[in-house]
């Protein structure tokens, strides 16, 4: 298969399923929804993070030799830290970030962009051997695994942001590191749990994050409700 055309169908395969969560968690901010410019930018910006956390994957397989615990770790901080980076230099200080659940809002959309061109990456081997099948079972297995494990973890640090928006400036900071530390455990666990390559694991790993995902959706609903005052309850 020509390697255009593999990697248009790989990206399609990536970008496509991203973007049906990304219209999912939109739906979580209906009410006061973020400028649609921004939410593009914040999904470019997650994809932009994919090839400049590549450099420091490359070096811990080189450092460490194998895949280790470590190697997994310091794979899930970097994905981590590069998302959060990304979004709190081009987006986080703007005017438009206006409200707690904005945070978490930008921090998922960037996370979907992050998926997105991560799993074609992953679907690239597959189309240009012609093997469909493990083609759309890679795709769907990251559609209801990886690209959740990025929402979740980011959310997290979103959520973390949203509970000191209105605190003191300098507890946003102590906020925002205890966020990413979650962040970082959570996707360590989950790619430990699926390198295992045990059933049992797999299955360990997907329901662990799918039990993420209704609570992200609780995490919403409380970010919606942090107000700095009773008055202020209806506007965006």
């Amino acid at each position: 298969m020509p390697e255009i055309q593999t990697f248009i169908y790989a990206f399609l395969g990536g970008l496509l399923p991203a973007l049906v969560w990304l219209y999912f968690w939109l739906k979580e901010d209906s009410r006061c929804p973020e400028p649609r410019h921004l939410i593009f930018f914040a999904f470019v910006l997650g994809m932009i993070a994919v090839p400049l956390v590549l450099p420091f994957q490359k070096w811990a397989i080189a450092h460490y030799g194998e895949i280790s615990t470590s190697v997994v770790f310091v794979w899930a901080a970097v994905e981590e830290l590069m998302k959060y980076g990304v979004v709190a230099a081009a987006i986080l200080w703007r005017k438009a970030v206006n409200e707690p659940i904005d945070a978490m809002m930008y921090m998922v959309t960037a996370a979907l962009g992050f998926a997105a061109l991560e799993n074609t990456l992953f679907l690239l081997a597959p189309i240009a051997d012609g093997n469909l099948i493990d083609s759309f079972i890679t795709g769907n297995l990251r559609f209801l695994g990886a690209t959740l494990l990025h929402v979740l973890a980011s959310a997290v640090v979103g959520f973390a942001m949203a509970i000191s928006f209105y605190a003191h400036k300098k507890l946003m900071p102590i906020y925002t590191s205890i966020g990413l530390i979650l962040a970082i455990a959570l996707h360590t666990i989950f790619n430990l749990l699926i390198i295992s390559g045990e059933g049992y694991n797999t299955l360990t790993a997907f329901f662990f994050v799918w039990i993420g995902v209704v609570i992200i959706l609780v995490l919403f609903e409380v970010a919606r409700l942090i107000r700095r005052t009773p008055k202020k309850r209806d506007e965006c």
